[in-house]
Parts: C-alpha cells; sequence; structure tokens
C-alpha cells in the first residue's frame, strides 16, 4: 500500500479540488459556446474558434503569464476584483481559473461535435410543435448531447489534473495553497531522495485519471443507453 504522507495528501486533495470546481465552472460557458459555434453563423466565428483553441498552441506558461497580467493584483481584471474581495493570483482559486482556461478548448471541441451530430430536424420539428428554442435547447439539444457533454468534461478535469506551466506561471508552487499534484512531483524531484514521494503522486495521479476514464465510459454508455431506449 502507497506510504502518503500528510503533505501529498494536501497536494492529492487540492488536485482534486481545483479539477472539479474548474470542470465545473467551465461547462456551462462551454455549452454556450459550443452551441454558438455549432448551430450558428456570424462574423468573426472563426476568430472566435480560434481564441477558444488558442491556449492549446500556445506554451503553457505564456498562458499563466496572459493570466497574471489580466487577473493579478495590479491586471486590469485583478484590480477591480480585488477591490470586492477576490484573489486569483497565487491562491488555489488562481490554480483552478488556470486549470479551466487550460482546459476550456478540450470541452468545447467534444461538446461541439456532439451538438453538430445531433440532427437538426428534430430541433426544428420540436419548434413547430410550439416549443420555445430554450425549450428545444434543453429537452431536445442538451440530451442528444449528454455523451459528447460527459466526455468533454471529463477531458477537461484530466487536463485539468495534469495541468502545470500555466499554474505554476500564475499562483507558483505554494505548499498547502496551490501544490498541485503536478507541483509536488515537480518539487520531490529537485530535492535529494524525493524519487519515492514523486513515484507515489504518479502512482496516484494515474490511477485518479484512469478512473475517470472509466467512469466518462460508464456515463456516456448509460446515457447513449437511455437516449435509444435501451
Amino acid at each position: 500500500m502507497l506510504d502518503i504522507s500528510p503533505t501529498e495528501w494536501t497536494a492529492i486533495l487540492l488536485s482534486l479540488r481545483v479539477a472539479i470546481i474548474a470542470t465545473l465552472v467551465a461547462t456551462p460557458f462551454g455549452i454556450a459556446l459550443a452551441w454558438l459555434l455549432a448551430r450558428r453563423d456570424f462574423w468573426g466565428k472563426s476568430v472566435v474558434d480560434a481564441l477558444i483553441h488558442l491556449p492549446l498552441v500556445l506554451p503553457p506558461v505564456v498562458t499563466g503569464y496572459l493570466l497574471l497580467i489580466a487577473f493579478g493584483r495590479r491586471g486590469a481584471i485583478g484590480a477591480f476584483l480585488a477591490d470586492i474581495g477576490i484573489v486569483f493570483s497565487f491562491r488555489w482559486t488562481g490554480a483552478a481559473l488556470a486549470c479551466g482556461v487550460m482546459g476550456f478548448p478540450l470541452l468545447v471541441r467534444a461538446i461541439r461535435l456532439s451538438i453538430e451530430a445531433v440532427d437538426a430536424r428534430l430541433e426544428d420539428a420540436s419548434c413547430t410543435l410550439g416549443a420555445s428554442p430554450f425549450r428545444v435547447f434543453l429537452t431536445v439539444t442538451l440530451p442528444l448531447a449528454l455523451p459528447g457533454i460527459i466526455a468533454g468534461m471529463v477531458l477537461c478535469f484530466a487536463k485539468a489534473l495534469g495541468e502545470f506551466g500555466a499554474t505554476i506561471t500564475f499562483v507558483s508552487n505554494i505548499p498547502g495553497e496551490t501544490q498541485t499534484i503536478s507541483a509536488a512531483i515537480y518539487t520531490y524531484l529537485q530535492v535529494p531522495g524525493g524519487d519515492a514521494a514523486a513515484a507515489r503522486m504518479v502512482v496516484v495521479a494515474i490511477v485518479i485519471s484512469l478512473a475517470a476514464l472509466v467512469a466518462s465510459e460508464w456515463l456516456a454508455r448509460r446515457a447513449g443507453t437511455r437516449l435509444h431506449g435501451g
């Protein structure tokens, strides 16, 4: 059995908290943007799509630096938020923000592909029967796109769980506050005799990621079975 120390448990629990909150907060925005990109044509659509996927191609430290500029205490957004008591830089909430930004493109892409796979004629039929667009979205589009939503959430969670570059740039590596599993592994590898602790954290990260993937597959299968009346 793994002999996990209290410090390692702190990093594990913090990683789970950060990844879960990042995923839950990002999901509503991801669904809205995915629907917009899948069902609407508008000027600048390709630019919006490119901006959403930009964190995938930028070096993570660049994303973290941009977050620090925008949401730091002296940033354009961060200064305003700090005045009302909301601080992201060098806090675990900032780690959640960075992880959410890095996982957002994967979330949006999976949901968008799922919405695009929904037969638009079913939505049109619901509209002709008197349902409002919002009701059609809630009762037709979302249920049919549910497997893709689940897949996107798992991808976002997995990305958030393993995020390192943007997080350490934006919120540093503070034990008990911003030190996630990835940051802890990096720290242990820098000190003599830290290989065993790093290996334990690697095993924990693999187990959590595998559990998330298995749960995602199971939930997606259940959702698909219910949609097909099985």
